[in-house]
C-alpha cells in the first residue's frame, strides 16, 4: 500500500491537492480535520470537545486523532494507498503512526511538504473563510495563531520524516496545475 503524507501549514492547499492526487493515483483521501469537523457538525461528545480546540486555533489531542486514523485504516485495509492530508500533526503523533502502520505490515512512503509563505497563506485562508462561512478561516488572530502553532509544534514533523529520508518540499506557488504536477512527479518516482 501507499502511503504518502501531504504536509504543510494552514491554507496551503493540502485539501485541493489530495482530492485531484486521489483522482490521478486512485488513492484514498483522510483529511483529520474533515473528519473533526464532521464531528463537530453532528455535535457529537467528541465534536463539542474539539470545537473548544479549533475555536482557540489549537490542535486536537493526539490520542483522540491517533484513533480515528486507526478507525480508519481499519475499515479502508482493501485500498491501493491513503493521503494522508494533514496528518501526522506531531512527532508523537508520527511516532504512533509508525507503530500502527508496523502492525499492519505497512509505512509511510514518503512526506511531501507543500511549502507557502505565510502571508500568502494568511490571504488565502482569510478568502476561504469568507466563501465557506468557517468562524475559524474569518478572523486573522486566530489564523495567525494558527500558523504559529503549526510553527512551533507541527513543523518539527518534517525533521522526523526527514531523518527516515521520506521527506520532500515542493514549491507551492502558482496555479492548482502547477502544484498538482509538481507533487505528481514526486508520487510518480515510487510507482
Amino acid at each position: 500500500m501507499l502511503n504518502i503524507v501531504l504536509f504543510g501549514a494552514p491554507g496551503c492547499g493540502k485539501g485541493t491537492q489530495s482530492e485531484l492526487l486521489e483522482k490521478r493515483f486512485s488513492l484514498s483521501h483522510i483529511s483529520t480535520g474533515e473528519i473533526i469537523r464532521s464531528q463537530i457538525k453532528a455535535q457529537t461528545p467528541l465534536g463539542v470537545q474539539m470545537q473548544e480546540y479549533i475555536s482557540r486555533g489549537e490542535l486536537a489531542p493526539d490520542s483522540i486523532v491517533i484513533g480515528m486514523v486507526e478507525n480508519y485504516l481499519a475499515e479502508h485495509q482493501d485500498i491501493k494507498g491513503t493521503i494522508f492530508d494533514g496528518f501526522p500533526r506531531t512527532t508523537a503523533q508520527a511516532e504512533a503512526f509508525d507503530v500502527l502502520l508496523e502492525k499492519m505490515n505497512d509505512s509511510v512512503d514518503l512526506m511531501i511538504y507543500m511549502d507557502v509563505p505565510e502571508e500568502e497563506l494568511v490571504k488565502r485562508i482569510l478568502l476561504r473563510g469568507k466563501e465557506s462561512g468557517r468562524a475559524d478561516d474569518a478572523s486573522e488572530e486566530v489564523i495567525r495563531n494558527r500558523i504559529e502553532i503549526y510553527n512551533s509544534q507541527t513543523a518539527v514533523v518534517a525533521d522526523y520524516y526527514c531523518a527516515q529520508g521520506k521527506y520532500v518540499a515542493v514549491p507551492s506557488l502558482g496555479t492548482i496545475e502547477e502544484v498538482f504536477e509538481r507533487i505528481s512527479a514526486q508520487i510518480e518516482k515510487l510507482l
